[in-house]
């Protein structure tokens, strides 16, 4: 049986590339794959889904999704993952910089038994305000996430079904899709790919997307490691706090039987706080596990399970 292959094109202000990038999709898959393109139109303000409906009187395997307001890319993806249908996922951007004839190479790697393949633009067409702060936020990612890859926030991928069929990308989570992959247990690897450089319009991101990223890199970071044993973090906070309190206040304690005085002492309050404080957090960790407890059947699923027999 063919391989049924889906792409998911979130777009953004991008009728120029449109029609262009359908082209060279279509040339690099028509009479080998059986396929479906679902472009997703997020908020566009131009003609980027009058562009795409031409496109679908002419071809009925082309579909579009069309957001009332920029909700994101994350969003925008999500929408195409939940209305896909292949049994491989290609997502690339709308703006022609990821060459379409990369496909192949991604579809023979998924087919060598990986479940998720991220693109590298190893030699990468961008102005060096993006490089460098891209190039900054990849190191960091992979020394938080224990994933070991150059380029993490590349949007040219290939997805295995069972592997969307397992996300919940929202935020600006789709940065960290191959680290939340890799936290379910996906066997994940990189190919570098061709990066054209931009021949349409201008990069719809700013500064504001680094924060956010930061902000989200710590997220994924405190998740993949204790979502499921929140005790485990604040645990072993509420621990150090209280070891701290309780040596400050026993040497506290030796002093005033000595005879000294220690309630006008600044270590005295010192002492009680971080004992307090570690209650806090020993009480945090039993809600944290007392939660995961009640909500798991809730939120299981077998994505994490690769053969039944």
């Amino acid at each position: 049986m063919e391989q049924m292959i889906t792409f998911v094109i979130p777009m953004y202000n991008e009728e120029e590339s449109i029609q262009l990038l359908y082209e060279k999709i279509l040339d690099n898959v028509l009479d080998v794959y059986n396929y479906e393109m679902i472009f997703v139109d997020d908020g566009s303000s131009d003609r980027s889904s009058e562009e795409v409906k031409k496109i679908i009187v002419k071809d009925a395997n082309v579909h579009l999704i069309v957001f009332r307001r920029n909700f994101g890319k994350a969003a925008a993806l999500q929408a195409g993952f939940r209305n896909s249908k292949g049994d491989i996922i290609i997502t690339m951007d709308a703006d022609l910089q990821d060459d379409p004839c990369e496909i192949h190479n991604f579809i023979n790697k998924i087919n060598e038994g990986y479940d998720l393949v991220s693109g590298w633009k190893k030699e990468r067409h961008d102005p060096l305000e993006k490089r460098i702060p891209s190039k900054l936020f990849n190191k960091v990612t992979s020394h938080l996430s224990g994933v070991q890859l150059h380029d993490f926030n590349c949007g040219f991928k290939a997805y295995r079904r069972e592997v969307v069929e397992s996300l919940d990308v929202y935020g600006e989570l789709h940065r960290y899709i191959p680290v939340l992959a890799y936290r379910k247990g996906f066997k994940i690897t990189e190919i570098a790919v061709h990066h054209n450089k931009r021949e349409f319009g201008k990069s719809k991101y700013g500064f504001e997307r680094y924060l956010r990223g930061l902000f989200d890199s710590i997220t994924v970071a405190f998740l993949g490691k204790f979502y499921d044993r929140p005790m485990y973090f604040f645990g072993k906070i509420g621990l150090l706090l209280s070891a701290l309190g309780g040596i400050i206040c026993a040497y506290l304690t030796v002093l005033w039987f000595l005879g000294q005085g220690i309630g006008g002492r600044p270590l005295l309050m010192l002492g009680v706080l971080c004992i307090i404080l570690g209650v806090q957090m020993f009480s945090i960790g039993f809600l944290g596990d007392m939660l995961v407890d009640a909500t798991y059947h809730d939120r299981y699923n077998e994505s994490h399970i690769k053969e039944k027999i």
